[in-house]
């Protein structure tokens, strides 16, 4: 799931480099906090929030299969 996020995130930045993603695991839920350079923050979350809305549904999705709840928070 960490590599699936980071995959997507350093997709659409123009600094892959700093591309950060952390995970905090819960009894039930899965936290993954995704930090990108403040330039970036933008290019993540999208026009209205468009592109984290994306991300966070193939996350909820995968996260289903595996039978898990998973959370995508984007950090500054």
């Amino acid at each position: 799931m960490k590599d699936l996020i980071e995959r997507m995130a350093k997709a659409l930045v123009d600094k892959p480099e700093e591309v950060v993603v952390a995970e905090v695991d819960g009894e039930r839920t899965t936290v993954y906090e995704l930090r990108v350079a403040t330039s970036d923050l933008g290019k993540v979350i999208g026009k209205q929030g468009n592109t984290a809305r994306a991300m966070r549904t193939i996350l909820n999705a995968a996260g289903t299969k595996l039978g898990k709840r998973c959370v995508l928070e984007i950090l500054e």
